[in-house]
């Protein structure tokens, strides 16, 4: 694993004039040099992209749809493969790269089944005013035309699939930029891609460092950006653009909130189980792990040892080994962040119940209590294994607690009441609501994104082909409706 991995160019491999190492966060070994396109191959690839957007656009369905089947099924062949190749580069445990292979061989899918039946149009009567007789429209749509898909390194190929496929399935070429810590297995796509017959043009993986993406925002050949990463970054592209469409999938500080009825020891081991799995899954590098238990005062001083137990329970290591649940974080340096943040609300007061400490870029996963509400640690997304456990009296001090929080992203609610999973539904400040388990869940075809500074638009195939595209009205005239 250790050769020179070549970008795609308008759907063929090229080598650039520089490289960059791809490193283990685990133990620093060489896993990979990958090529840097030139401003100049860049360009070329823009270019192809936007020259080719009428024809992609008027590919027949079934030959997308082939396409997208076609990388689902390679996918599933090559899942050790591949899994290993995340889990090397990302530092992500085995078990949970194997769950991503098998997230996206499902995303690929399921854009096949999209492709299929996407765009069938709507008929509208008109004749319903004067006006209106004989007249019908039909509502279609197209692509708002080439897509810039910037992905993050937490989830390297299925983020990069959620960009790709419903790109692909809707019609507009992509221009995929992976992210730098992690671009091995978004490389593989492209491998996969050159098998079927697509137009060339129609999508291109770029290794572009992160300093020359302002360029590549900028360009007006590209009107459509996806953007999964920080809301700091997110924005500014945001702002940067303003006349573009922008679909920003942003970062979130996860709320589970243990209600009162969630009171048998089944309950709370369950709920402990699901907080500590999640609060610590691929290091807690992600957008929907649990950051912040609220429990009800009636269930808190059962759950919180049971929480503390599940976390110490977790299996830290090797993300090569099939026994390990943590693994490191992506670098040293997030590490030293999520410890900095650590050691900061434990000088302000909190209370260190379990973890706190780091080695090198792995962090132990961490419980405390009693965290003063205006350390860095209970405002901004930790993204490390890291969870806060505070308590509130009755269901409406719990919602607002998860509300009190610049994110919105997903709230998980365990409570059995299907009147409580209404209310929490309509009150809580959030994109997703999952009743009975932890924020973390997420089905690929579901709509996925947050609210306030979570982000705008969404994830999910279908949703994302929305985004990606516009309605257009034909009107016909002179009808016998």
């Amino acid at each position: 694993m250790t050769s020179t991995h070549a970008f795609w160019l308008a759907g063929r491999q090229a080598t650039g004039e520089t490289t960059f190492d791809v490193e283990s966060p685990w133990d620093g070994r060489l896993v990979g040099q990958v090529s840097v396109p030139t401003d100049a191959q860049v360009e070329e690839a823009v270019a192809a992209a936007y020259a080719v957007r009428d024809e992609f656009a008027a590919t027949p369905a079934h030959v997308r749809a082939a396409a997208l089947d076609h990388v689902s099924k390679r996918l599933a062949e090559r899942t050790e493969e591949i899994a290993r190749l995340i889990s090397a580069e990302n530092g992500k445990p085995i078990k949970w790269a194997r769950g991503e292979v098998g997230r996206a061989v499902s995303v690929f899918r399921f854009a096949a089944e999209e492709a299929r039946r996407f765009n069938g149009g709507e008929a509208q009567r008109l004749d319903t005013d004067l006006g209106g007789q004989g007249r019908l429209a039909l509502t279609r749509r197209f692509p708002k035309g080439v897509v810039l898909g910037i992905a993050p390194f937490n989830f390297p190929l299925n983020l990069c699939a959620h960009k790709v496929a419903p790109a692909i399935a809707a019609g507009a070429p992509i221009i995929l930029k992976p992210a730098p810590a992690t671009p091995l297995s978004g490389l593989v796509l492209g491998e996969l891609l050159a098998e079927t017959e697509l137009p060339a043009g129609s999508w291109s993986i770029l290794t572009v460092p992160n300093d020359r993406m302002p360029a590549l925002v900028q360009d007006e050949r590209l009107p459509v950006i996806s953007f999964t990463g920080s809301d700091k970054v997110g924005y500014a592209i945001m702002d940067s653009v303003p006349r573009k469409h922008c679909t920003l999938e942003l970062g979130g500080n996860g709320a589970a909130v243990v209600l009162a009825d969630w009171a048998s020891d089944e309950d709370l081991d369950w709920a402990a189980n699901r907080i500590a799995t999640f609060s610590n899954y691929q290091g807690g590098q992600s957008c929907i792990s649990v950051q912040r238990v609220i429990a009800d005062a009636a269930v808190y001083d059962r759950l919180l040892p049971r929480i503390v137990a599940a976390v110490e329970a977790q299996v830290t290591g090797d993300p090569g080994d099939d026994a390990t649940d943590v693994g490191p974080l992506v670098s040293e340096d997030a590490a030293k962040r999520v410890e900095s943040w650590v050691d900061e609300a434990v000088a302000a007061g909190a209370r260190l119940l379990a973890g706190g400490k780091r080695d090198g870029a792995s962090y132990a996963p961490t419980v405390l209590t009693d965290v003063p509400a205006d350390v860095t640690l209970a405002c901004e997304e930790v993204f490390g294994p890291v969870l806060t456990v505070q308590k509130a009296d009755g269901e409406a001090e719990a919602f607002a607690a998860v509300n009190n929080s610049k994110f919105g992203l997903q709230a998980g609610v365990f409570t059995h009441d299907v009147q409580t999973a209404f209310r929490a539904h309509r009150a809580l400040e959030v994109g997703g609501v999952v009743i009975g388990d932890v924020p973390s869940y997420r089905a690929d075809q579901m709509p996925y994104g947050g609210a306030k500074q979570s982000g705008v638009g969404r994830e999910g195939v279908k949703y994302a082909m929305d985004d990606y595209t516009y309605e257009r009205v034909l009107v016909l005239t002179g009808l016998a409706l």
